[in-house]
């Protein structure tokens, strides 16, 4: 009998052995401030060699929209699959790192995230980048939502160089905060190609996130005011990579962005190297659109970072699974960040938790083609005094999206005939226009948190 319950427990780990090494790992990496004509395999003229290969070797998404055009509801909606109106806190804005009230704001322990998820289901779960999901309290760091490993920043931005936010340190590993110099975008890379390696031989699967802070601009601090400054912090070998380019703010940004490229290549090479890649779902993506006010182009769409057009929600979105997703294949399916959440589940044979409502798994269209069913896409953002923005809504409904700006102008747009947004058929088509407005209010309604 001892033989034979020996036996049995040997039979079982074996198996879950095995079971953990059939589960793909995941690498998600999440860029910041780069619009679709920031990206070379969507028409820009800034090479990114290393993104663009992971379009070849599988598929690259042109309707592919973000959970919100701002840093913070974006991230939200990444990692928990829930819109950012149904934050606790109600994240639709980005929290501000020196702000006292926003210091008591941020994610939940009731907000899951797929993280804590995949955690439970015996993966491995690390970050390395930019968090901006809390910073004030210790409960909303990233080792408190399921990640297992955590290095980085909290806020919003940093100084590539210091990593500071102004003069105040804001690089931690784990719960402590470290001092550190160096590039950010080449620190990040760095410890994930050191964990990739810390993979090679392991027998459990692995989730990675990689939140870069670039191409977003840097924060430095002014002396003589005493105050933080927004700064491009290219580096001067980057810079060289993209002299073509005339314009002084478009350059720095571009050379922020090859430096982000070249990090996607060595994850690429490190996955290769250690034989995990055929085993592994990699993903790029950005948080939103990007601001031309410091570079970004998202051309030739309307509307930049923080507004609800398109230029500020629809983003690069590529993905490479090895002999699961057909290489060379484009996806002009409406898709969502709010999707990954679910998507990832699907994967890893893992439930969906009912607490990620608001996407559904893309596994069958990105493996088989299968059609995406339509759905509803909501979009709200929060005032914002310091940043002098307003509060936006939007709903997307089949081809029509409605909007109301920060000064209360309302849209009409037939996408399928008017991708660009030139056309507001408000007034033309009122029955769609009073139709589509009720519907946004419904949705605004019932989503905000209930007390």
């Amino acid at each position: 009998m001892y033989r034979s319950a020996a036996s049995l427990l040997f039979v079982l780990m074996v198996s879950l052995v095995a079971a953990a090494a059939d589960r793909p790992n995941i690498v998600l990496i999440f860029s910041d401030d780069q619009g679709v004509d920031d990206v070379g395999c969507y028409g820009s003229e800034i090479p990114t060699p290393n993104i663009d290969r992971i379009a070849k070797q599988g598929i690259r998404l042109t309707n592919w929209y973000s959970a919100s055009s701002i840093c913070t509801p974006s991230r939200y909606g990444l990692l928990t699959g829930r819109n950012p109106s149904r934050s606790r806190d109600q994240l639709l804005s980005a929290l501000m790192f020196l702000s006292e009230s926003d210091a008591h704001r941020g994610i939940h322990s009731d907000e899951q995230t797929i993280a804590g998820v995949l955690g439970q289901a015996g993966y491995t779960t690390a970050l390395f980048g930019k968090w901006h999901l809390g910073h004030g309290d210790p409960a909303f760091m990233p080792m408190n939502h399921g990640f297992q490993i955590s290095k980085g920043h909290t806020g919003g931005c940093i100084d590539y160089f210091t990593m500071t936010y102004g003069i105040q340190d804001d690089w931690y590993e784990g719960s402590k905060l470290v001092p550190k110099n160096g590039y950010a975008t080449e620190l990040i890379t760095e410890e994930a190609t050191e964990f990739l390696e810390s993979q090679r031989d392991a027998t459990k699967p692995f989730f990675l996130y990689l939140p870069y802070n670039a191409p977003h601009f840097g924060k430095g601090w002014n002396p003589s005011k005493g105050e933080t400054v927004n700064i491009m912090q290219a580096q001067a070998k980057d810079l060289q990579r993209v002299a073509s380019i005339r314009d002084k703010v478009r350059r720095e940004f571009a050379a922020m962005v090859v430096s982000l490229d070249d990090g996607v290549g060595r994850v690429m090479q490190s996955l290769d190297q250690t034989g995990l890649a055929d085993n592994t779902l990699l993903i790029f993506l950005t948080d939103h659109g990007g601001d031309p006010t410091y570079g970004g182009s998202n051309r030739p769409l309307r509307g930049d970072k923080a507004t609800l057009f398109e230029g500020g929600l629809k983003v690069p979105c590529v993905m490479r699974w090895p002999q699961k997703i057909q290489p060379g294949t484009e996806s002009d399916a409406v898709l969502s960040s709010l999707d990954l959440f679910p998507t990832f589940c699907e994967v890893a044979s893992v439930d969906v938790p009912a607490s990620a409502v608001d996407g559904q798994s893309l596994l069958k269209h990105l493996v088989d083609g299968d059609p995406v069913p339509s759905r509803d896409l909501f979009w709200q953002t929060g005032q914002h005094a310091e940043l002098d923005r307003g509060s936006w809504t939007a709903l997307r409904r089949e081809n029509l999206k409605y909007i109301q700006d920060q000064k209360g102008r309302e849209y009409l747009f037939d996408l399928k005939r008017d991708p660009n947004e030139e056309m507001n058929l408000r007034q033309q088509d009122p029955v769609a226009f009073d139709r589509m407005r009720g519907h946004a209010r419904q949705l605004a309604g019932s989503l905000a948190p209930k007390e």
